[in-house]
């Protein structure tokens, strides 16, 4: 399965819309950055994926970017064969 990064704060109702997406498709680990609790990693997420808002959805190398976005790639078919490339 491929490896899922995703920058998130603690009271992001979006960042669990997306975790609980993801559990439902089978991933059982997902890597977690909390940027409200370190500015570093916030400019590090920004200077990144070009935005500032959380969730910011990596799978393998490919930025999916928020729930919305992940969300729209599950209806079109697309984020299980993400999922399954191995990372």
């Amino acid at each position: 399965m491929a490896r899922v990064v995703m920058y998130a704060t603690g009271v992001c109702p979006y960042c669990v819309m997306a975790e609980r997406l993801l559990r439902s498709k089978g991933v059982a680990e997902i890597t977690k950055v909390r940027v409200d609790s370190d500015p570093e990693e916030r400019a590090r997420m920004t200077q990144r994926t070009g935005r500032r808002t959380v969730p910011q959805i990596y799978i393998g190398e490919r930025h999916i970017g928020g729930y919305e976005d992940l969300a729209a790639l599950d209806r079109a078919g697309g984020l299980e064969p993400l999922l399954a490339e191995p990372g």
